[in-house]
């Protein structure tokens, strides 16, 4: 592909990453609460997360499920109830960090993974904003795996300076009478999110 498109399509996944999300609330959580190494976990999971849906799109998995009405409806509340698990999951720590990340660095990664396989919002971006970027007159697997690399990297990019930053303040959360407040603003904040999810993606 020509360097315009690349970049078109890297400005615009870039401010759609931008945009508040499941993955940004999420792991804003995990790094503020855990630490930014497995928040970095999460962000390898998230990664390949959105890999394998770009692979999807790329041969043709993400329009099929987009055209069933039962296959997108079960993974729209799939995801979103996973959210809501994760919230729940956040909002029950006992308030001690340093013991309350008793998993280890891979089922992080593991979740940042299944979020992003089980999230609509991103199947949507490759089978509606994708292919507006191609150039029908080339090959489109080429083009859409090139695409798919490059929204891949942004999102990265992007999901890897939000745990560096939320990462910062676990010396703040970490203070007596702080951790549990923290972890549960951020809890309801992602719960909200898994609210919202649901309700912006109903057909």
């Amino acid at each position: 592909m020509e360097a315009g498109p690349l970049l078109s399509f890297a400005l615009a996944s870039l401010l759609i990453e931008l945009t508040p999300g499941p993955n940004m609330t999420w792991l804003a959580l995990v790094a503020a609460g855990e630490g930014r190494r497995r928040g970095y976990a999460a962000v390898a999971g998230v990664a390949l997360g959105l890999a394998v849906l770009g692979l999807a799109a790329a041969f043709g998995v993400a329009e099929l499920l987009q055209r069933s009405m039962i296959a997108y409806e079960i993974l729209r509340w799939a995801g979103g109830l996973f959210l809501l698990y994760l919230a729940w999951d956040g909002w029950r720590g006992n308030g001690d960090v340093a013991q309350t990340g008793n998993g280890s660095n891979s089922i992080y990664f593991l979740r940042g993974l299944v979020t992003n396989m089980l999230n609509p919002k991103a199947a949507l971006f490759y089978v509606a904003v994708l292919p507006t970027f191609l150039d029908p007159a080339r090959p489109l697997l080429g083009q859409t795996l090139a695409l798919s690399v490059v929204y891949v990297s942004v999102a990265t990019v992007v999901h890897a300076g939000i745990v560096t930053a939320a990462g910062a303040l676990t010396a703040f959360t970490q203070k007596p009478g702080r951790e549990i407040a923290t972890r549960r603003v951020l809890s309801s904040l992602l719960a909200l999110v898994a609210v919202w999810l649901i309700w912006s993606t109903a057909r």
